[in-house]
């Protein structure tokens, strides 16, 4: 295994500072001007598109939304243990987007109210990340949002073993992921993990994360 910061250690403290103010309590304002920030280059990206194949990609969307409760973190959810596809991994909310949804923001918030019941108005949807393309085929849209604490968990026991939230600390710690290496179909391909006590998170959702990561440690944006 080879493990890789993807921050100089120590700058865990001054980065939390950028979301949270002196006395410990979240800066929503903060916050909600990361989430909302236009990134120069919305190009889709990946670890490892190239083990797609040439088969055309799949439009989906995630939705990546912060739960602004005492202990902020960012809302994961682990997929029941008896899918076809994916089954016990960790990801966000979300998946297909529907001929009959009006974009991304709407696929993204109507599988949310449906794997976990997440109502439209718990979400404050506010922005994206460039697409994310999975070595199985899917073009990921991740749309940003904050979530009201308090809501009501109405999980569909067919895709949603259980949620759980990673929390914002961890995120802005510079030392938590790592680059692991493994072989995939005679390829080594690389990829992200997040330590977590209980849940293995890992591919696109943790190399998602990153990049959300990235996204609120941007220097550039008024804190």
């Amino acid at each position: 295994m080879e493990q890789r910061h993807v921050l100089p250690v120590g700058r865990s403290a001054g980065l939390r500072r950028l979301i949270f103010s002196d006395d410990g309590t979240l800066n929503i304002d903060a916050l909600r001007r990361r989430l909302s920030a236009v990134e120069a280059n919305d190009a889709g990206w990946s670890d490892d598109a190239a083990l797609a194949g040439d088969a055309a990609l799949v439009d989906a969307a995630v939705l990546v939304g912060i739960v602004t409760g005492p202990v902020p973190g960012v809302l994961l959810t682990q997929r029941t243990h008896t899918l076809r596809r994916h089954a016990g991994q960790v990801s966000f909310p979300g998946g297909r987007i529907d001929p009959e949804d009006a974009g991304p923001e709407a696929a993204a918030c109507r599988e949310a109210r449906e794997e976990v019941g997440l109502r439209d108005s718990n979400i404050e949807v506010l922005g994206r990340l460039p697409p994310y393309v999975t070595v199985t085929g899917y073009r990921i849209t991740p749309v940003l949002a904050l979530l009201r604490p308090g809501f009501e968990a109405a999980l569909s026991v067919d895709e949603v073993h259980a949620m759980f939230e990673l929390p914002l600390t961890v995120l802005l710690d510079p030392a938590a992921p790592e680059k692991r290496r493994a072989e995939y179909q005679g390829v080594w391909r690389e990829y992200w993990v997040w330590p977590h006590e209980r849940y293995y998170i890992w591919g696109a959702t943790a190399a998602i994360l990153v990049r959300l990561a990235q996204r609120l440690r941007e220097t550039s944006q008024v804190a």
